[in-house]
């Protein structure tokens, strides 16, 4: 969406802040004091193995889950008051895409267009121009329950773009997707971000966060253990996975078995 122009929300407020944002299930913490602060018009990553707490602080950013305790501003506004005003500026790409099975793609696409009241002549033809951008044109009447993986990844990072969002909260937005689509979607986001939108994406893929994020955090076990610009943290030897490796840190390894 070129020359896209953000407005609404209260300006010089971050794009997204929490502060000692918690989720407790069945006693264990899932997200543990968590503060965070991400600017505006910035790419930032949201890194942290399997089990480290990603998921969940997307779902409460994305008002799917209330926090157990702690604030969340999104864009000024804060969570879950302004959960409504909220929704209107961010576009969403969840891990488990949440997706409408029995519409087909050019179906859904109208409808999220039609949810932020975009007239319905507007909402079908961006639907099918992002139908065909995304190469999703040649599926026609296939259902979306028929959509492999990447294909049903391509569907609502384009769902996620129809209304030309000031923050796109994304999970894992490239898993099963192929070079061809992964790589539309990297620069169409990075469009985004030059045009003054905000991205905060979570990947296990650190190759390409380090190639497209300019602000990392890594979290494990609830609680950021580093954040800072990624300028700072390759002005070293260290590449993003040495790092993210370090600090993790590294249980077994193949070596510890004699017969590999």
């Amino acid at each position: 969406m070129p020359g896209a122009v953000y407005n609404g929300s209260v300006s010089g407020e971050p794009a997204i802040a929490v502060s000692q944002l918690s989720k407790v299930y069945g006693g264990k913490a899932a997200v543990d004091g968590l503060t965070l602060t991400v600017p505006r018009g910035s790419f930032f990553g949201f890194l942290g193995p399997n089990g480290a707490g990603k998921t969940t602080t997307i779902r409460m950013l994305m008002g799917l889950a209330p926090p157990t305790s702690g604030e969340i501003s999104i864009l000024g506004f804060s969570l879950p008051d302004g959960a409504i005003e909220i929704k209107k500026r961010i576009g969403l790409v969840p891990d488990e895409s949440l997706l409408f099975d029995h519409l087909t793609g050019a179906e859904y696409i109208e409808f999220v267009a039609r949810m932020y009241s975009i007239p319905r002549a507007t909402a079908r033809e961006r639907a099918r121009e992002l139908l065909e951008l995304f190469q999703l044109d040649s599926a026609g009447r296939k259902l979306i329950g028929e959509y492999s993986k990447g294909m049903r990844k391509r569907v609502a990072m384009a769902a996620a773009l129809v209304h030309r969002p000031e923050l796109y909260l994304m999970d894992e937005p490239f898993e099963g997707v192929d070079a061809v689509g992964a790589r539309l979607m990297k620069d169409l986001l990075l469009e985004q971000v030059r045009h003054g939108a905000t991205v905060f994406l979570t990947s296990h893929v650190l190759e390409v966060v380090e190639r497209l994020c300019d602000r990392v955090a890594i979290i494990n076990e609830g609680r950021i253990i580093v954040e800072d610009s990624m300028t700072a943290l390759r002005s070293g030897a260290e590449t993003l996975e040495d790092i993210f490796v370090r600090v993790v840190g590294v249980g077994r390894t193949a070596d510890a078995l004699d017969w590999l």
